[in-house]
C-alpha cells in the first residue's frame, strides 16, 4: 500500500490541467458511464429547440458558416449528438426561409486533459462537399467542420463575435477550483471531516456558492465577448430545489453518502490519514434557480429567455434494478467516471481501487434506496445576446 502523503493534494494543483471524466472505452469510463446524460439530454431536446429558434440566422443569398460550440464536450458520443441535433435544426431554418443553408463549423471544447482522442473517433465522416447539402439530414455522415479546443470555460476561447450559438450540458456545477478556505486548516470554513458540500457548515457553503457564482461571472464575461449579435446558449448544469446549499441533492447523494463513507473507512483502517482526507473536496456545486438567476442579471449582457429546475432524473443505468450488485457496481462506476482522476492524483491508483471497492460495496448493500433517492435536478438555461 502507498505512503499516506506521497501524492500531491489536488486542492495544490492546477485543477485544470488534471479534471477530466475517465477517458477511453473501459468499463468505468466517463464513454461507457454517460447513458444516463443522453437520456437526460434526449428529454430536454424540445427546451434546446426554443433556444435555436431565437438565434438569428443570415438572410444573405451567401451567408457565412455558422459556428456552434459544445463546451464541456467531454469523451463520449452524446456531444456528437448534440451537434447533429445543432446542425440539423438550423439547416431546417434556413430551408424554411428558402435559403441554402451555409456550411457549419462545430468546436468541441473541453480542459486540456480531455480524452479529445477517444471523441475525435467517434465522430462520423465528413460528406464531401459536392454533397454536402444533400447529405445534411443522412444518418451516418457529418456535414459540417470540427476543431477541438482546449482550455477552461471559465475564460475566453474564441475570438470576439465569432460564435453563433453555444451549448454546455452537465459541466458548470464544476468549480475552477477548491475554494482555499475550504481545505485551511485555521480557516471557519474549513471542510473538517468531509469531502463534499453536502451536510457541511454554512461557512463552508457560503465559500462554495461564491466561488460558484465568481465561476459563472467569469464564464458569462467570455462568452458575452464571443458570442455574435442575435446568437444564443443553452446551458444545462446540475441544480437543486432545496434553499439550503448544503443539501445538494442527487450530488449529495453521489459524492456525500457511500462515497464519503468510504473515504472514512480508509481513514479507520489507517490506510488514509485523516488530514488527507480532509484535503480532499469535490469541486461541484448544486445551484439553486435563485443562485443562478442572480449572476446571469448582474452581467446583465444576456436576456433570459428560459430559466427552469428540470427533473433529469437518476444518473444509474441499470438492466436489473432487482440485482443489488449491478446497482452496487453502477454506483461505483458512475462515482468513479466523473471523479476517479481527481481521486487517483490525491492518494494514487492502489488507494483509489480501494476506496472504490468500499463505494461499491456500501451502495450495494443500500441499493434500494440508491436506485428510489438518486434523483438529479438540472437547472436549465435559455439565454440570448442582442
Amino acid at each position: 500500500m502507498g505512503s499516506k502523503g506521497d501524492n500531491v493534494a489536488v486542492c495544490n494543483m492546477k485543477l485544470e490541467r488534471l479534471l477530466s471524466m475517465k477517458g477511453g472505452k473501459g468499463q468505468d469510463s466517463y464513454a461507457n458511464n454517460s447513458q444516463a446524460q443522453a437520456m437526460h439530454s434526449r428529454s430536454m431536446l424540445h427546451l434546446l429547440e426554443e433556444t435555436l429558434e431565437n438565434v438569428h440566422i443570415n438572410s444573405s443569398a451567401s451567408p457565412p458558416p455558422f459556428t456552434a460550440v459544445d463546451l464541456g464536450c467531454s469523451s463520449g458520443a452524446n456531444t456528437v449528438h448534440i451537434i447533429d441535433f445543432i446542425v440539423k435544426h438550423i439547416s431546417k431554418r434556413f430551408e424554411s426561409a428558402g435559403i441554402d443553408p451555409p456550411e457549419f463549423t462545430a468546436f468541441f471544447s473541453d480542459l486540456p486533459s480531455n480524452d479529445f482522442n477517444t471523441l475525435f473517433q467517434l465522430l462520423p465522416p465528413l460528406v464531401s462537399n459536392s454533397c454536402m447539402e444533400e447529405c445534411l439530414a443522412a444518418d451516418g455522415n457529418r456535414s459540417y467542420f470540427v476543431a477541438g479546443v482546449p482550455g477552461s470555460f471559465y475564460r475566453r476561447l474564441f475570438p470576439a463575435r465569432t460564435i453563433d450559438f453555444f451549448h454546455s450540458a452537465f459541466s458548470l456545477h464544476w468549480l475552477s477550483q477548491v475554494p482555499e478556505s475550504v481545505t485551511e486548516r485555521r480557516s471557519a470554513a474549513y471542510n473538517r471531516g468531509r469531502v463534499f458540500i453536502h451536510g457541511a457548515g454554512e461557512k463552508t457553503a457560503t465559500a462554495y456558492k461564491r466561488q460558484f457564482q465568481a465561476d459563472l461571472a467569469e464564464f458569462l464575461r467570455a462568452r458575452a465577448a464571443e458570442v455574435k449579435r442575435g446568437g444564443a446558449m443553452f446551458l444545462v448544469c446540475l441544480g437543486r430545489t432545496s434553499v439550503d446549499p448544503t443539501d445538494q441533492g442527487g450530488a449529495g447523494l453521489l459524492f456525500g453518502t457511500h462515497f464519503q463513507d468510504a473515504w472514512d473507512d480508509l481513514v479507520r483502517e489507517g490506510l488514509v490519514a485523516a488530514e488527507k482526507r480532509d484535503g480532499f473536496n469535490i469541486p461541484v456545486y448544486a445551484p439553486s434557480l435563485q443562485d443562478f438567476k442572480e449572476v446571469v442579471e448582474a452581467n446583465g449582457s444576456f436576456a433570459i429567455e428560459k430559466l427552469v429546475v428540470y427533473k433529469g432524473g437518476s444518473p444509474l443505468v441499470v438492466s436489473e434494478p432487482d440485482d443489488a450488485s449491478e446497482v452496487g457496481r453502477a454506483f461505483a462506476s458512475s462515482c468513479r467516471s466523473v471523479a476517479g482522476v481527481l481521486v487517483e492524483a490525491h492518494i494514487g491508483e492502489e488507494l483509489s481501487n480501494e476506496l472504490f471497492t468500499r463505494v461499491e460495496r456500501r451502495a450495494t448493500s443500500h441499493a434500494k434506496d440508491v436506485l428510489v433517492n438518486l434523483q438529479f435536478f438540472h437547472i436549465v438555461a435559455s439565454l440570448s445576446f442582442t
